[in-house]
C-alpha cells in the first residue's frame, strides 16, 4: 500500500482554511450591519445610523426599544414580505444553502484526509473525495459571493427600500456604506474558493510516480 500522508499536506492546511471561511460565512448570516444607513431625522434613529441586515433592521433609539435590548430596536424581515428588496430575499435564499453545502464540503474534505492518514487507500476513492470537497466548497462560495455582491452594488448605487411605516426607517438614506457583514462574508468565500482549488488539485504519490517517469526517461533501464 503506497504511503500517501506526504501527498496531502497541502489538503490539510486546506481544509482548516476551509473550515475558518465557512465559520465566518456562518457568522455573516447573523451580522445586522451589512448595509449601514446614514440617516437625516434623528426622531427615532437617535444615533443617525440603522443597520439592515439578512432577518433584521435595527438602529440605536431613545424613544423605541424592542422587548430584550436596552437601547436597540428592531424589525424582522422575512422572505414572505412585499418590501423585502430582491436583493435581501435570494440573500436569505442562498446564503442558508451555501452554509449546508459548505459543511458538506468540509466533510467530504475529512473524510479524504482520514482515508489518506489512515492507509485506506484501497477502500476509499480518496482523489474522488477531494474533488467533491473542492467542488462544494466552491458552489458555496458562489452561493454566497452572489448575494454579497449584489447587495455590494446595492449600497454602491445607493438603492432605497420602501419599509413600512412600524419600521421608522426613512424611504431613502442620505449615504450608505458597506458593514462589516459583507466583508466577513467576502472574505470567507475566498477562504473557501481558495481551499476548494487546493483540494480540487490533489494528486496521489503513484501520480506523481508516472509523471515523474515520464520527465525522467533516463531513469528507466535500457538495452545493451
Amino acid at each position: 500500500m503506497a504511503y500517501l500522508v506526504h501527498t496531502a499536506h497541502p489538503q490539510f492546511v486546506s481544509l482548516w482554511l476551509s473550515a475558518v471561511g465557512w465559520a465566518l460565512t456562518a457568522v455573516t448570516l447573523g451580522l445586522i450591519q451589512w448595509r449601514v444607513w446614514q440617516v437625516a431625522d434623528l426622531t427615532f434613529i437617535t444615533s443617525g445610523e440603522a443597520w439592515v441586515g439578512l432577518w433584521r433592521v435595527c438602529f440605536y433609539s431613545h424613544t423605541l426599544v424592542t422587548s430584550g435590548f436596552r437601547v436597540m430596536y428592531c424589525q424582522s424581515m422575512a422572505l414572505s414580505d412585499s418590501f423585502t428588496p430582491p436583493e435581501v430575499a435570494t440573500a436569505q435564499v442562498l446564503t442558508l444553502l451555501g452554509l449546508v453545502v459548505g459543511f458538506c464540503g468540509n466533510a467530504a474534505a475529512v473524510y479524504a484526509l482520514r482515508s489518506v492518514y489512515f492507509g485506506l487507500e484501497k477502500q476509499t476513492p480518496i482523489r474522488r473525495a477531494f474533488a467533491v470537497a473542492g467542488t462544494l466548497c466552491l458552489l458555496s462560495a458562489v452561493c454566497f459571493l452572489i448575494p454579497l455582491l449584489w447587495n455590494l452594488n446595492s449600497v454602491v448605487t445607493n438603492q432605497t427600500i420602501a419599509f413600512p411605516s412600524n419600521f421608522h426607517m426613512p424611504p431613502a438614506p442620505v449615504t450608505q456604506k458597506p458593514g462589516a457583514g459583507i466583508g466577513v462574508g467576502i472574505i470567507g468565500s475566498f477562504m473557501m474558493i481558495v481551499s476548494g482549488v487546493i483540494f480540487i488539485l490533489y494528486r496521489n504519490s503513484r501520480l506523481m510516480k508516472l509523471c515523474g517517469s515520464y520527465e525522467n526517461p533516463s531513469s528507466e533501464p535500457q538495452n545493451k
